[in-house]
């Protein structure tokens, strides 16, 4: 799949935002390494730490369905900003070192490997 076409699933996804709060809608596309695409948009609360990110929502939603081999997210936010630390522990650890791609609702974009996002990423020591 074409990074444009997962980036056009995110926006998709970002339309299912419940952001009534910060405004801020994000959308994640999560493809799994069967081609099918997980959608994952944020969902806030009035309990603010209770609020999840898209990008969680995607892994979280795809797990509960079975899959547990992603090749690649790609995450749109009005301005394009890349995912929180809490989302890049998550995405490292059921993702591995895939290409996260982040866009902006202008159609800007740009890629970069889970590995280059969280190079110090919390490891089990055993």
């Amino acid at each position: 799949m074409s990074v444009e076409s997962l980036i056009t699933h995110a926006r998709k996804a970002q339309t299912f935002s419940k952001s009534p709060y910060s405004n801020y809608a994000v959308g994640a596309a999560l493809l799994t390494s069967e081609g099918e695409v997980i959608y994952g948009c944020n969902i806030e609360s009035k309990a603010y730490p209770t609020t999840l990110c898209a990008e969680r929502v995607a892994i979280f939603s795809a797990i509960s369905q079975g899959h547990d081999d992603f090749s690649e997210l790609a995450i749109i936010t009005k301005d394009g900003a890349a995912p929180c630390g809490a989302c890049r522990q998550i995405i490292s650890e059921y993702c591995g070192n895939i290409p996260v791609h982040f866009a902006n609702e202008a159609g800007e974009s740009q890629t970069m490997m889970m590995d280059d996002l969280l190079p110090l990423a919390f490891r089990d020591p055993q």
